[in-house]
């Protein structure tokens, strides 16, 4: 697969596994990315309700209204992949990895993959499996696959706040600080994310990991 958009999120020394939250937020992107399956609005890392378990959220297709949300899909030509650095070298050393096929969304991973950087192929078997929860489903659909990897798929209201006309105003010289409370930009809006609940034992490490999401176009 031949990379369409790299997003780096990484903060490095972040002891994911021990404790603490990890996002980063990538909204409104350049025209080349901007409404395309390839944008990535946002990466969540951080402890399950088991403790054992660490949590890997990847949200793409940002700034969907509830009018369009419904006919939004997952591209089946497009690769969802976190990438998981364990021994502090920013390469990535496991990857799991979540692609659309037919109304069910494919994980497969943690794995260490074969190729690292700008491309990727999926890696070994699936691991789990489920099926895309549809737009407005009074519940979402989750799946526990080998190992005890628990997956969702599907459209969710954008979680991240971030008031982007004050963020203007600031840079235009308008303004010198934030409003408190501000205005959420993205309020109203939703995104497509993938889910992964992955036990700790899985992720070859005791300490610290470096996370980054990656979407990969197949290529033609």
């Amino acid at each position: 697969m031949k990379q369409k958009k790299l997003v780096l999120i990484v903060l490095v020394a972040i002891a994911t596994t021990i404790g603490g939250f990890l996002l980063a937020s990538d909204h409104i992107d350049a025209p080349a990315v901007k409404n395309q399956t390839t944008d990535i609005t946002d990466l969540y890392v951080f402890n399950g309700s088991d403790t054992n378990n660490l949590v890997f959220i990847g949200n793409t297709q940002g700034l969907l209204a509830p009018t369009s949300t419904a006919a939004a899909a997952f591209d089946p030509n497009t690769l969802i992949q976190f990438n998981i650095d364990n021994n502090g070298d920013n390469v990535e050393d496991l990857v799991i990895q979540a692609i659309y096929a037919n109304g069910m969304m494919n994980f497969y991973g943690p794995v260490v993959p074969s190729m690292t950087g700008t491309r990727s192929k999926l890696e070994g078997p699936i691991t789990a499996s489920v099926a895309v929860t549809a737009y407005g489903a009074a519940s979402p659909t989750i799946s526990t696959g080998s190992s005890g990897i628990k997956v969702f798929a599907g459209p969710r209201d954008d979680p991240f706040f971030f008031d982007l006309n004050q963020y203007h105003a600031i840079l235009g010289g308008k303004a010198t600080s934030f409003n408190n409370p501000g205005s959420d930009t993205f309020a109203g809006t939703n995104v497509l994310g993938v889910v992964v609940e992955v036990p700790k034992s899985l992720l070859n490490s005791t300490g610290k990991l470096n996370v980054w999401l990656t979407t990969k176009k197949k290529e033609q």
